[in-house]
């Protein structure tokens, strides 16, 4: 079996990463036909790529985000094409991050380059059955076409830890992008709840709301809480060995409920024991015995969560090792990569 991994995509990115070590630790040979150049070069430099190929493959993956080369895709390929579509565009920018207005040419822009990108698909890759849902739904296209694979985690970079110090200060950290589906300001009414408790809070990145959430902080007159900025993701897991527990989201966006964040299965992999929201999509996989699940958009109710974790180690201690082992089994680079595998299979 040969696959050709077509696109724009970044090699090192999580989703990227894990499914083309995946696919070779499954025994696929994969070729990549790949540009990270700007403009019409990038189009430019796949068409060549590409002819050197000779179409000596038996099916195309176009990487995420690969919403702006699935024509050049569909034109060049002539073989079966799996589009990892593994978020919307238009959900991401405009209903989710609020970076674009509703009704406007751009937000009409990406809801076309989804729409034409999965049509254009032999196959469509999403994270959840309720992202599925959702695309199904709102695209207008038959659930028979979507496939779903897992996030998973880079197992090579996340990889367990061991146990922390239990005589300093519990700690509880969170990383992420600061985007409105993190929900980092109920992260900041919890840890203002336990202002009064032996708590300390690490968040770790830059992005959308970062001012915005400094400035809440500020205003809650929050002294537990430490702000780290990005940090690449080896040293997170350096960072990770003071944690106690990991914070995965809590936003109160629509997509919220359908996704399973990259940092729940990164921090799973670290055998660390994480508190996220209690959503479709989580329930999706994992259970209570593998997650501190809690009510979304709701500071009070993860202030509770830490808590019971802080008190109850012999829980903190179950839930990581659950998640651990649920993780591996179904969501690390050889599991996904056997389901990315069959599902090719089944193409030819």
């Amino acid at each position: 079996m040969r696959v050709c991994y077509f696109g724009i995509y970044n090699p090192s990115y999580s989703r990227n990463r894990i499914l083309l070590s995946g696919l070779r630790q499954n025994g696929v040979e994969v070729v990549e036909c790949v540009s990270r150049s700007n403009g019409i070069r990038k189009y430019v430099d796949l068409i060549k790529k590409h002819r050197a190929l000779k179409r000596d493959y038996d099916v195309m993956v176009v990487g995420f985000p690969g919403y702006q080369v699935m024509l050049l895709a569909k034109f060049l390929g002539k073989k079966p094409i799996i589009f990892d579509c593994y978020s919307s565009l238009y959900d991401s920018e405009v209903w989710d991050r609020k970076l674009v207005r509703p009704r406007t040419p751009k937000a009409l822009y990406y809801w076309f380059l989804d729409w034409a990108a999965m049509k254009l698909a032999d196959v469509v890759l999403f994270d959840t059955n309720a992202h599925i849902e959702y695309a199904s739904k709102e695209y207008g296209i038959k659930k028979e076409k979507f496939k779903k694979i897992w996030i998973g985690a880079v197992t090579d970079v996340f990889r367990p830890l061991p146990g922390k110090d239990e005589s300093g200060i519990f700690t509880v950290m969170f990383y992420g992008t600061f985007i409105p589906l993190q929900g980092i300001e109920y992260i900041m009414e919890a840890a203002h709840l336990l202002s009064l408790e032996k708590i300390h809070f690490i968040i770790i990145g830059n992005g959308q709301e970062k001012k915005k959430i400094c400035a809440y902080a500020e205003y809650l007159q929050l002294k537990n809480v430490e702000f780290i900025d990005y940090l690449p993701q080896e040293q997170i897991v350096m960072e990770a060995e003071k944690a106690d527990i990991f914070l995965g989201i809590f936003g109160n966006t629509n997509k919220v409920q359908r996704v399973i964040p990259n940092k729940v299965y990164e921090c799973l992999a670290m055998r660390k024991p994480v508190i996220t929201a209690d959503t479709p999509a989580i329930r999706e996989l994992f259970s209570e015995n593998e997650l501190a699940l809690v009510k979304t958009a709701d500071g009070a109710s993860l202030a509770t969560g830490i808590l019971r974790l802080r008190n109850e180690r012999k829980t903190r201690s179950e839930i990581a090792c659950n998640g651990y082992n649920k993780l591996s089994l179904y969501a690390s680079p050889s599991p996904l990569g056997r389901q990315l595998r069959n599902i090719i299979s089944e193409m030819l």
